[in-house]
Formats: structure tokens, C-alpha cells, sequence
């Protein structure tokens, strides 16, 4: 069951949409899920984004997905990721408002695993789930994950490249695991069934 919301942000209005589940812990746990690049095409509808909420909801875990500032019916301008960073908070506050005690899974897609990084310096997070983090575009190098960290990578992704991105997972010093898809791209083109089987095998489901 989807419940579309409003969520009151820094820049006004953020839309979202949250997944119901239909049993299980209800809201023991809750993930939050960020979109791909704004100026970019990016948005909550990103296929990526929705695989992500058909592997969560199978885990027996509802979330959310939201449209940062300026994208969809969210108020706002693209702000270079740190008012997106405000947008990701202002979501796990809500959420953490409605929901008391819920741990928060937080998760992202390329742009948005940076945002997801950057949040998860602000606020207690459970579990993050970074997939293609562009590495190559921000530098990551002065995010001090502490949190549990998974993260996803394609071996043939044209716009992120993969071996930076395993050099940075080396150096970091989380509690870590990464997948390696092979002949994976960067949207994940054709691999969206492997990528979900993938997520949720790690998390024993």
C-alpha cells in the first residue's frame, strides 16, 4: 500500500511516498531512500529507487522515497547537495517524529548515496546502502562513515569508475561489505532482478 505525503522541509514542501507493509515488526525498522542527480533526470521514479522499495518491502520493511528540493511537486532549487543533505534529514526527523525508536535505513543512488553519506553523519543510522556512490564527483574521502555500510557496485559502470570506488571502500573504516556486480552499468540495465536478489540475500532474507 502506497500513502503519498507532504513533508515540511528547509526549502518548503518535499514529496514523498511511503510503502506500506502488509506484516511483520511494523516500523521497528523504516528505510529512506535518496534519488539519483536532480540536474540529471533524477527523481523518486528512478527505477533504481523503486527496486530499492520492492527489496525493503520484501524484507518486511516499509519505507520512503522523496523527491529532493526542485524535483516533482518539492519546492525548491537544486542546491548542490547540501540542501538535498537538509531534505534527506528533515525526512529521517519526520519519520523518527511519527515513528519513535524506528531504526532508519538509509539508502542512495549514485547522487543520493553521496547525500545519503552526508546525512548519516547528522543522525543515528542503522543501516546505509550506498550503490554506485560517484566517488569520482564528490569527494567521500572526508565522509567518516561509522555507520554499517553495504555498499554496490557494477564493474562496467560508464559513469562512475569502478576501481576508485573500491579503492575508497579499502580505506574505509566502517563496518562494511560490498557486492561487486559483473557486467553491471551504472543504471543497472538489465541487472535490476540481481541487484534486488542481491540486497536482500545479504540481509539473510
Amino acid at each position: 500500500m502506497q500513502e503519498f505525503v507532504n513533508i515540511l522541509g528547509p526549502a518548503g514542501n518535499i514529496e514523498g511516498v511511503i510503502h506500506h507493509t502488509i506484516a511483520g515488526n511494523y516500523f521497528a525498522n523504516i528505510g529512506i531512500i535518496c534519488h539519483p542527480h536532480p540536474l540529471h533526470q533524477g527523481t523518486m521514479q528512478n527505477k533504481v529507487v523503486t527496486t530499492l522499495v520492492k527489496t525493503f518491502l520484501a524484507m518486511g520493511i516499509p519505507c520512503v522515497r522523496f523527491n529532493f528540493r526542485g524535483v516533482g511537486n518539492s519546492d525548491g532549487f537544486f542546491a548542490n547537495a547540501l540542501g538535498e543533505t537538509e531534505d534527506c534529514i528533515a525526512v529521517i526527523d519526520w519519520v523518527q517524529e511519527r515513528w519513535i525508536n524506528t531504526n532508519v535505513w538509509l539508502a542512495g543512488f549514485s547522487f543520493g548515496a553521496y547525500v545519503a553519506a552526508l546525512a548519516s553523519l547528522q543522525r543515528e543510522i542503522f543501516q546505509l546502502i550506498n550503490i554506485a556512490p560517484p566517488v569520482h564527483a564528490n569527494d567521500f574521502s572526508v565522509i567518516p562513515i561509522t555507520c554499517p555500510c553495504l555498499v554496490v557496485q557494477g564493474d562496467n559502470d560508464e559513469i562512475v569508475p569502478a576501481a576508485q570506488v573500491y579503492q575508497w571502500y579499502e580505506n574505509l573504516t566502517a563496518n562494511k561489505q560490498l557486492i561487486k556486480m559483473t557486467d553491471t552499468t551504472h543504471f543497472f540495465h538489465g541487472k535490476l532482478t540481481e541487484l534486488y536478489q542481491n540486497i536482500k540475500h545479504h540481509y539473510g532474507f
